[in-house]
C-alpha cells in the first residue's frame, strides 16, 4: 500500500490574518495562493501570503484533526505555534476567568 504525505500549513496574509489548510504539496499550494489561481479563495484578496507553519503527516485523518484544532485556536495561540513555543500554547489553553462560585442563596 502506497504511503502519502499530508501537510497542515498556515499562511500569514497581507492583512495580518492567518489561513490554515491541508495539502499533499506545500510548495504547489503556496504557489497557487501567491498567484491567485482561485479568485474565490480566502487568500486571493489578501496576497502576498507567507508560509509561517507546516506539519507533516502520513495519516490523513490525523492531519485533518490537527488542521481543525488549529482553526479553533485564538490568534495568540496560533502565533505561539508559529514560534514553536509549546509552553505558551499550554498557557493560552488555560481558562482565564474562574467559574462563578456556587451561591447557596440561589434556588436551583
Amino acid at each position: 500500500m502506497r504511503q502519502y504525505d499530508y501537510y497542515v500549513y498556515m499562511l500569514r496574509c497581507n492583512d495580518g490574518s492567518y489561513y490554515t489548510s491541508i495539502t499533499n504539496s506545500v510548495v504547489r499550494r503556496l504557489w497557487q495562493h501567491q498567484n491567485g489561481i482561485n479568485p474565490d479563495c480566502y487568500t486571493f484578496s489578501r496576497r502576498p501570503v507567507e508560509l509561517v507553519y507546516s506539519a507533516w503527516f502520513t495519516n490523513v485523518f490525523e492531519a485533518i484533526h490537527w488542521e481543525k484544532q488549529i482553526k479553533r485556536w485564538s490568534r495568540k495561540k496560533k502565533e505561539a505555534l508559529i514560534r514553536g513555543e509549546w509552553q505558551k500554547i499550554q498557557e493560552c489553553a488555560k481558562r482565564r476567568t474562574p467559574f462563578p462560585k456556587y451561591n447557596q442563596s440561589m434556588s436551583p
